[in-house]
């Protein structure tokens, strides 16, 4: 097959055989194209533009005919069929400070915490009887025997290289040593087997350091744990690198199952995870002398085809029927096999989930948010890319997950962005002139509409009558912001003139379809958990929200579009990252973990793909805020307060005349 060059700006030309795909080609000269969509050609954020060259362009959605004009292809749609050069547009950049890099004080140690007793890696001062002719047992002999002697412990594993380095530290310590011993589960004090994590010469007072890691979809965040005295001494978050192969985890399958995209997503969320836990050291060190291989211990969490991404374990099957993951409880690693830049030794356990799409993040974060303890029925939802919801409390659980899709994280959005800097977090409408005023990240000019501002922008628009129930812009009113564009009706945000990249940022007719579908996944899982058991929603007693999803959006703005039930406000309880957490409750405690794996099992899945009723209550859902008018009081009420109905919103009203006015 014939050859051909292809240059990137900036980087030395590569070699490629005709009908490579651009995006491969970039991997090949080191250049990083970003794929949100896993390469599916959907999202149109792959796009380069040819300078000149032999490119054939197998798909142009996502691009005008202005941009095909000028050169631009998808990279990840199109084909070298002839020397090309090629420039590709700087890529975006994510620059929000994640609030976990500025909340370690407020993280202590759990009240009675133990060493000693809740600990797994525990700390011997061992003193050995030296050999002697009339002594000649071998140093591991001699070893297994002190740590018998002072712990009852029978069975002590070792691994080779370690095994290898006894002697010399017997020898240096002279037959004095201090021993880290991680004695596993199930919890009670010392137990009859453990592993030598290392051996240090001599008796010292070596500090002991754990991880509590959290792989999210979007953000990695990283703790680190002063296993002694149990407080967190540094803390740091970035975004997930995996991002630039696919913002949902579909995407990132799809991606995975092509070339060698597996071992890619492996080694880019590794550099994720490393990247964090070099910050956090350094972080530590200025509380505590801090060095990696004091850090002998990681709990991990997250949704399972991360875990499985991770692991480096395929995850075709958790997307096709019937929906199967290779392992919801994986055994326990060293950090030398997970590939972590901690003692290689160091323990990593992998905390259990519950199915396909309800992982170890979800698990972890009942048992952080109290649902599992809980008296009252209680809902605890983590919404992102995917929405995972729990219902229950002390006596019984039920879950499910909802495919929300990227919506929420601004992606799949014509305008839509990540909550990165330039980004519309907020937006108010002028019900008498429906004219928009908005708040964005970093007070920059507006570059597009992070999740929070889409939510905000829907429910404005519903209020003051620019869209109806079903999400129709209302063509009628007197204003130039709505108009037909190249993609149908659509609704103007920012003029070109008040953006930074000088293009108009719309909202589409198709995007507000794409929100709505995604909120009445989340509404609708709800509901037919509810159902499940017997339990009518508006009986929920409290809403848990975990993950940055609650930090972030307007929870009236949330009822308001229906996406979150109806409750009074104080019925919501913003928890935060309860994933991490909960991984940080397992990392010190072998009570908590064992209750993780508890909470595991005791949930009950259900499979929405495959209960008829979920259809029907999405169906119901696909309204502003749903068809049942009764299910959102607050909503009527305040429709009723600002405005007299209308024939465009039929019986529940458009606010004619009458504005709904917010103040920053």
């Amino acid at each position: 097959m014939a050859e051909f060059t292809v240059s990137f700006d900036g980087f030395g030309p590569v070699q490629v055989p005709g009908g490579t795909l651009l995006t491969e080609a970039a991997v090949r000269a080191g250049v990083q194209i970003a794929q949100p969509c896993g390469g599916q050609g959907r999202c149109g954020r792959c796009a380069v533009q040819i300078l000149n060259g032999g490119v054939r362009r197998r798909s142009t959605l996502r691009l005008s005919v202005a941009d095909v004009a000028a050169g631009y292809a998808l990279a990840c749609q199109a084909v070298v069929e002839g020397d090309a050069q090629v420039s590709v547009p700087a890529q975006e950049t994510l620059e929000r400070t994640l609030t976990t890099d500025r909340t370690a004080a407020e993280v202590t140690a759990p009240a009675g915490y133990d060493p000693q007793c809740d600990q797994t890696i525990r700390r011997l001062f061992l003193t050995l009887p030296p050999p002697s002719l009339d002594d000649q047992r071998d140093d591991w002999s001699r070893l297994q025997t002190a740590v018998r002697a002072q712990t009852g412990m029978e069975n002590l594993q070792i691994s080779l290289p370690l095994l290898r380095q006894i002697g010399s530290v017997l020898r240096e310590g002279e037959w004095r040593v201090t021993a880290v011993i991680d004695v596993g589960e199930p919890p009670g004090g010392y137990e009859t087997s453990g592993r030598l994590v290392t051996l240090l010469p001599g008796h010292t007072e070596i500090p002991l350091f754990g991880l509590a890691i959290d792989i999210g979809t979007t953000t990695v965040s990283v703790w680190l744990v002063d296993l002694i005295g149990g407080e967190v001494l540094a803390q740091a978050a970035e975004y997930n690198r995996q991002i630039r192969c696919g913002e949902d985890v579909i995407s990132r399958v799809i991606y995975a199952s092509k070339n060698n995209g597996q071992a890619e997503l492996r080694q880019l969320v590794l550099q994720s995870i490393n990247t964090l836990i070099e910050r956090v050291v350094q972080k530590g060190s200025s509380r505590l002398q801090v060095a990696g291989e004091q850090v002998v211990k990681a709990t991990i969490v997250g949704n399972s085809i991360m875990m499985h991404l991770l692991l480096g374990i395929p995850a075709e099957s958790i997307r096709l029927s019937p929906f199967v993951t290779a392992v919801n409880h994986p055994p326990v690693f060293t950090a030398a096999e997970i590939g972590l830049d901690i003692h290689p030794a160091g323990t990593v356990i992998c905390l259990p989930g519950v199915a396909s799409y309800v992982g170890a993040d979800i698990t972890a974060g009942a048992l952080s948010s109290g649902l599992d303890d809980a008296l009252a029925v209680s809902l605890f939802m983590d919404i992102g890319t995917n929405g995972e919801i729990v219902l229950g409390g002390r006596d019984w659980l039920v879950t499910c997950a909802c495919s929300a899709g990227p919506a929420f994280e601004g992606a799949g959005v014509q305008d839509g962005m990540r909550a990165t800097r330039g980004a519309i977090e907020e937006v108010w409408i002028d019900g008498r002139t429906a004219e928009p005023t908005w708040r964005v990240i970093g007070n920059d000019k507006p570059r597009g509409l992070c999740g929070s501002g889409l939510i905000s922008l829907l429910a404005e628009l519903f209020l003051t009558g620019v869209i109806d129930k079903g999400g129709h812009l209302n063509q009628h009113l007197n204003t130039k912001r709505i108009r037909q564009g190249e993609n149908g009706w659509e609704y103007v945000v920012a003029w070109a003139n008040e953006t930074w990249h000088g293009r108009d940022i719309t909202i589409t007719h198709v995007d507000i379809d794409n929100l709505i579908r995604a909120k009445a996944a989340v509404y609708a899982g709800m509901a037919v958990l509810a159902e499940s058991v017997g339990v009518p929603l508006d009986s929920v007693e409290q809403v848990l929200i975990g993950g940055s999803f609650g930090k972030y959006i307007n929870v009236e703005k949330g009822i308001q579009i229906g996406l979150l039930p109806d409750k009074p406000w104080e019925n919501f309880k913003f928890l935060g990252n309860t994933a991490v957490l909960g991984a940080y409750y397992a990392l010190l405690s072998q009570t908590a973990q064992q209750r993780i794996s508890d909470i595991a099992a005791r949930m009950t899945y259900i499979e929405l793909s495959a209960d008829n009723s979920f259809y029907e209550a999405f169906t119901s859902a696909l309204f502003l805020p749903h068809t049942e008018m009764v299910r959102f009081p607050s909503v009527v009420q305040e429709m009723a307060v600002h405005g007299e109905t209308s024939d465009f919103f039929g019986k529940i009203g458009c606010l004619k005349g009458e504005s709904y006015v917010h103040h920053r």
